[in-house]
């Protein structure tokens, strides 16, 4: 890709990441409300998007091989603790941690994969914000890959059943009343 190939893509997936970020910062705080989980749904689905559009791109190769540091990340424990609190009764739940390896569910938790998604891109957005686009894009491209992608796939898959089964009761008692 040109590098204005790549300033595009950067810029694209900083405007999710941000999405993202805001979004659960403001679930955590409950002022979603009710709307929590439709909420999370959509940033989920939108964040995992843009880590599939960096999964379709070529590899992210940076010039001299090497992440510059960018200091610690910022301690999101309190955005978890408010997703744990806010998302009590839905927090929890098992899913196959790879579909072809695996026999076995793994528990997992909604708070935790939220965060260790909004962990990772953090991350490149700091280096993005660093005016560091491409360590921006190895970061949030080698991440996806190896760890925030799965997290948000699995977080995706039971927020959506959440929705879907409330859904589909508020229907089913439309229909049968």
């Amino acid at each position: 890709m040109s590098e204005n190939s790549w300033t595009t893509l950067a810029d694209r997936v900083a405007k999710h990441v941000e999405n993202y970020l805001t979004v659960l910062e403001a679930v955590a705080k409950g002022d979603a409300g009710e709307h929590a989980v439709p909420y999370l749904l959509l940033e989920v689905s939108q964040i995992a998007m843009a880590g599939a559009q960096l999964g379709a791109s070529t590899d992210v190769i940076l010039p001299d091989n090497w992440e510059p540091d960018v200091g610690e990340d910022p301690d999101l424990d309190a955005v978890r603790q408010g997703l744990a609190e806010r998302l009590t009764e839905v927090d929890d739940y098992t899913e196959m941690f790879d579909p072809y390896k695996d026999d076995e569910t793994t528990a997992y938790r909604l708070s935790d994969d939220l965060v260790d998604v909004a962990s990772d891109l953090v991350h490149g957005r700091r280096h993005y914000e660093a005016d560091r686009k491409l360590e921006a894009l190895w970061w949030w491209q080698y991440s996806y890959f190896n760890h925030w992608g799965n997290h948000a796939g699995a977080a995706l898959r039971a927020l959506y059943a959440v929705s879907a089964s409330a859904r589909l009761d508020v229907m089913e008692e439309q229909v049968a009343g």
